[in-house]
C-alpha cells in the first residue's frame, strides 16, 4: 500500500484583531489561527504543529480565505464557504464543527444545543471538548457556544477573545 503526504500550504496576514494564519491542502483548509499579536507568533503556532520546513508563501492560494477574514474582522458579514478539509477527525467532532457552522452570526447556542442537534442529548460535555480541539475557529465559529446558564466557559483563545468575537458579530448587519 502506498500513502501519499499532501503539501501543506500556509499564509500569515494581518487584520484589526491580529495576525492570522491559514494552512491548507488541495482538499481544503485543515488549519486557521485565532487572532495572535504579531507574525512571529502565528509562525511559532505552525511550526509546532507541523514542520520547521515550512513555506509561507501561499497567500494567493488562500485569496479567498484572506478576504473573507479580512471582512469578518472588519465588522462584515462573511458566509465562510471555503473548501475544509477534515481529514483525521472523528465522525463525531466533524458532525459538531458542521451543526456549529450553522450558528447564524450574532447568535449564540448552548454546548446542550449542539449535543441536541447531533442527535447526541447527553454528549455536551463531549461536544466542549470537540470545539476544544476546532482545528479552524471564526469559520467553525466555536465562540458561539456558551454554557446552558448563560456563560461563557471554555474557549482557546481565552474568554476576553471570545466576549470581543460576539460583541463584533452584534455589530454585523
Amino acid at each position: 500500500m502506498r500513502f501519499f503526504i499532501m503539501a501543506i500550504k500556509y499564509t500569515t496576514f494581518e487584520t484589526k484583531m491580529g495576525w492570522i494564519g491559514i494552512a491548507g491542502t488541495e482538499k481544503g483548509i485543515i488549519r486557521t489561527t485565532l487572532p495572535l499579536p504579531n507574525k512571529e507568533s502565528v509562525l511559532k503556532v505552525f511550526i509546532e504543529l507541523h514542520e520547521p520546513d515550512i513555506d509561507f508563501s501561499a497567500i494567493s492560494y488562500f485569496s479567498d480565505a484572506v478576504d473573507m477574514f479580512t471582512r469578518y474582522f472588519n465588522g462584515q458579514k462573511v458566509n465562510f464557504s471555503l473548501p475544509i478539509d477534515f481529514s483525521g477527525y472523528t465522525d463525531f467532532q466533524i458532525a459538531v464543527w458542521e451543526i456549529t457552522k450553522t450558528i447564524p452570526y450574532g447568535e449564540l447556542r448552548s454546548y446542550k444545543w449542539v449535543a441536541q442537534s447531533i442527535g447526541n442529548p447527553k454528549s455536551a460535555r463531549a461536544v466542549g471538548h470537540a470545539l476544544a480541539l476546532n482545528p479552524i475557529p471564526i469559520i467553525v465559529p466555536c465562540h458561539r457556544v456558551i454554557a446552558s446558564d448563560g456563560d461563557l466557559r471554555g474557549f482557546s483563545g481565552g474568554l476576553e477573545l471570545k466576549e470581543r468575537l460576539i460583541q463584533l458579530e452584534k455589530g454585523i448587519k
